[in-house]
């Protein structure tokens, strides 16, 4: 920029000052000193510097399309071949733009064609096609879009019933990124508006990834509003969804897939690898913080040996029968039970995950009515995290732990029963080389009995507790994979679907209290 400072005669020793170069920069181009401030604030500091570089080669007669393009995308090439060449200052591209402005008006107000005319002699680049007024138009509304939506809010659907009845299936949920702080992008090139895969059509085309994976900047996050309490819901990428398999029913991590024994029975489906930024989002609530001791008995949750407060809404799998007369279905659907979640098994009977208030009104139905939790069952030993099924093979979604919620900064020390419980942790999370040998431990070439944590890990929990794969199937949530918190509903359908009605109820209403 010193070659374009002195172009504007200025001199070019002031390009050099942080802070003194931006002023001079705002004044090179028409604005303000103060403009400069706006660089100050995070994610709108982009915004204000596309616009001052698209500003700058303007101000030296560059105003094609694509010279606009290349001063946003990489403004150091386009300010290098100004520099270099005979390029004359022109003066300062939004004052030609104010006066042209002016005196198109008052040439439109007085119908003075021949004033027009000399007007678009005068100012050549200031007249454009109106092709290139919807390009620019469509292009700044999509980079707008997608910069709000990496930064401060994104917009997101529940899709499965892990929540119930706290959020539904069919919920609309605004989230923001900015309360735990805003995570900077770590993969720099990809498609705009679409989170990781391009949607499949009937013939399979399009089914790819929406990313490039290199290049990739480091994890940094800005400093948070707030901390991540214990009970809120939150929207994380999901820790085990770094390895892939992708079918049209679901998405595997490729560890389930394997414990399974879906590789075998399916070949063909190839595992897809994604960074971190790029995993699925998941929600659920956080149960547990960093250095909380955490055990569930018989379905309930205990935080640091103390009973843990339950959510108002949390579900668990009863088994509904009445007699034989069929399960009053109607009344089920107006008491908000999702009958599309397990549904009807035969006549008279039902499993159905409902809330405690869902139950007594179940009851109700009839003298013959009986309401009995159907405890949950492990598929196989070591269904559960970590799945170990040496160590931790009796352990169920209902009856887990105790287990510790590393810390950073926190040490443990590491035996042969319990390097399942932070394997992932060391190898994958925090980016260490460990060896398991005879029992001994090899981290980075050096032989340990310890490990010293990194970062804060968080315990995540579904409130539809038989169905719900959270933390207690693959484990502790890393913080460099939180993505924000959940603000307010701004729409809701029921039960996923415009065809069965709209639940006006649930309509802005605030989601991260619930």
């Amino acid at each position: 920029m010193m070659k374009l400072f002195e172009k504007a005669g200025i001199p070019g020793w002031k390009a050099l000052v942080p802070g003194l170069a931006a002023m001079e920069w705002c004044k090179m181009v028409g604005r303000k000193p103060a403009y400069a401030l706006w660089f100050l604030f995070p994610v709108v500091n982009i915004f204000i510097y596309a616009g001052l570089c698209i500003d700058m080669v303007r101000s030296f007669g560059k105003t094609g399309f694509w010279q606009s393009v290349l001063a946003v995308v990489y403004a150091p090439i386009p300010f290098f071949q100004i520099g270099a060449s005979s390029d004359k200052y022109l003066g300062p591209a939004l004052d030609r733009e104010r006066e042209y402005h002016r005196l198109h008006h008052a040439a439109v107000e007085s119908k003075d064609q021949a004033a027009l005319r000399k007007l678009a002699t005068q100012y050549p680049d200031m007249q454009k096609s109106q092709t290139r007024e919807w390009s620019e138009a469509v292009i700044f509304a999509v980079f707008a879009a997608a910069f709000i939506r990496m930064f401060l809010i994104e917009a997101y659907v529940i899709p499965t019933s892990s929540m119930e009845g706290t959020l539904k299936v069919g919920d609309f949920l605004f989230v923001s990124k900015a309360h735990y702080g805003i995570r900077t992008p770590m993969t720099v090139i990809q498609f705009p508006l679409i989170h990781n895969r391009f949607s499949q059509n009937a013939n399979g085309l399009m089914a790819r990834e929406s990313y490039l994976k290199n290049p990739s900047l480091p994890y940094y996050r800005l400093p948070a509003i707030e901390n991540i309490d214990r009970n809120e819901p939150v929207v994380f990428n999901f820790p085990a969804g770094d390895s892939v398999v992708i079918t049209p029913g679901r998405t595997f991590d490729v560890y389930q897939w394997r414990r399974e024994g879906y590789d075998k029975r399916m070949p063909n489906y190839k595992v897809v690898t994604r960074p971190v930024d790029k995993k699925d989002h998941y929600i659920k609530r956080c149960v547990g913080i960093p250095g909380d001791s955490l055990e569930i008995r018989k379905g309930q949750l205990y935080i640091n040996g103390q009973m843990a407060q339950n959510p108002e809404h949390l579900q668990m799998t009863y088994h509904v029968s009445s007699g034989g007369s069929p399960v009053n279905l109607k009344k089920l659907d107006e008491w908000g039970v999702n009958l599309t979640d397990l549904g009807e098994a035969a006549p008279g009977a039902g499993y159905f995950n409902l809330d405690a208030k869902q139950v007594e009104k179940v009851k109700t139905l009839g003298n013959d009515i009986k309401v009995e939790v159907v405890p949950a069952q492990s598929r196989y030993p070591g269904y559960v995290f970590p799945n170990d099924a040496k160590n931790y093979g009796g352990w169920t979604v209902d009856d887990f732990g105790p287990i510790y919620i590393p810390k950073a900064g926190a040490t443990v020390t590491l035996t042969p029963q319990n390097i399942s419980m932070y394997e992932r942790i060391i190898r994958v999370y925090e980016g260490n080389e460990l060896i398991v040998q005879n029992g001994k431990f090899i981290l980075n070439g050096s032989e340990t009995t310890t490990y010293t944590f990194k970062q804060n890990y968080y315990w995540m929990m579904g409130d539809n507790r038989h169905n719900s794969e959270d933390s207690r199937v693959w484990g502790y949530v890393p913080e460099n994979h939180v993505v924000g918190k959940p603000l307010f509903i701004w729409f809701s359908t029921k039960n996923g679907s415009m065809a069965n009605g709209i639940n006006w109820d649930r309509i802005f209403k605030s989601a991260s209290t619930m």
